[in-house]
């Protein structure tokens, strides 16, 4: 740990003693990742589709990166491959919670899609908090763990009106909502991490997203849906392609799952 940090910690330790607080932040000229990295670039897949399970898995294994797979609990695809998913959970991935039926606002545009039982806007903040905790327990009985990350279904945090992903958030360790890159560390909330979720990228789009990272020395946050199948797709080969350049920088990027790398963050503030 640098000295400075040391000091900042004393400060902080010593503000919480004559003044009953200290806040928690993370200075851009303290942190460093694990092993010197430029970057930590966090992989996630939403929703537990097929591609998930026939595509992602074996490319990220053959590569030996870790991944975090946001669940939706009514998936037909965890339903009827549920060992696979313990599976995936066992070889070291992160199962996170992305609630049980995937409830949207369908009032937004664009939600044609969102069925009229599971439209956020007629639900109560009540009800999409008891979901969510739900949605914990049942993941707990698939993998296990206790700690867990979320990713709110549409980035939509409210239900009824009402913010409901400020009262699931204790039950966290960290929270991806969409966003702009994060450009430095030093006012980063892990309970606000922003993501970008591309459609059809290119390699190069990828490659420039985790390369600006690099470049501030944050991390890159990016959630995928489709792989080579499904929708809202990345091809498979621009995927592995992917996959490929970040194996090869691997002394400038830290890949792991989102649970991993809030950890991280959360012991070095």
């Amino acid at each position: 740990m640098h000295k400075h940090q040391n000091t900042c910690q004393l400060a902080c330790r010593l503000a919480m003693l004559l003044m009953g607080g200290c806040s928690a932040v993370v200075h851009a000229a303290d942190f460093a990742w694990p092993q010197g990295q430029q970057a930590a670039v966090s992989l996630a897949y939403d929703d537990a589709l097929a591609s998930h399970l026939d595509v992602v898995i074996p490319q990220l294994n053959k590569l030996g990166f870790k991944a975090s797979f946001y669940l939706t609990l009514s998936s037909a695809t965890l339903v009827n491959r549920l060992d696979e998913w313990r599976q995936v959970a066992a070889d070291g991935h992160e199962l996170g919670n992305h609630s049980i039926n995937h409830a949207c606002r369908a009032s937004l545009p664009g939600r044609q899609w969102v069925p009229p039982q599971h439209n956020l806007d007629t639900w109560t903040a009540q009800r999409m908090v008891t979901e969510v905790l739900q949605a914990n327990t049942r993941l707990h009985a698939i993998d296990g763990q206790l700690q867990r990350t979320f990713t709110p279904p549409c980035s939509d945090r409210l239900a009824g009106g009402q913010d409901y992903v400020t009262e699931v958030s204790p039950h966290f360790i960290a929270i991806r909502v969409a966003g702009a890159p994060i450009t430095g560390m030093d006012s980063l909330d892990v309970k606000q991490v922003p993501a970008w979720s591309p459609q059809k990228p290119s390699l190069q789009s990828l490659i420039d997203y985790v390369e600006q990272a690099a470049a501030n020395g944050t991390m890159a946050n990016i959630t995928f849906h489709g792989v080579g199948a499904d929708y809202l797709q990345v091809d498979k080969d621009v995927h592995q392609a992917f996959l490929d350049y970040l194996a090869e920088h691997q002394d400038r990027f830290w890949v792991a799952d989102f649970r991993r790398i809030s950890l991280y963050i959360r012991d070095s503030q």
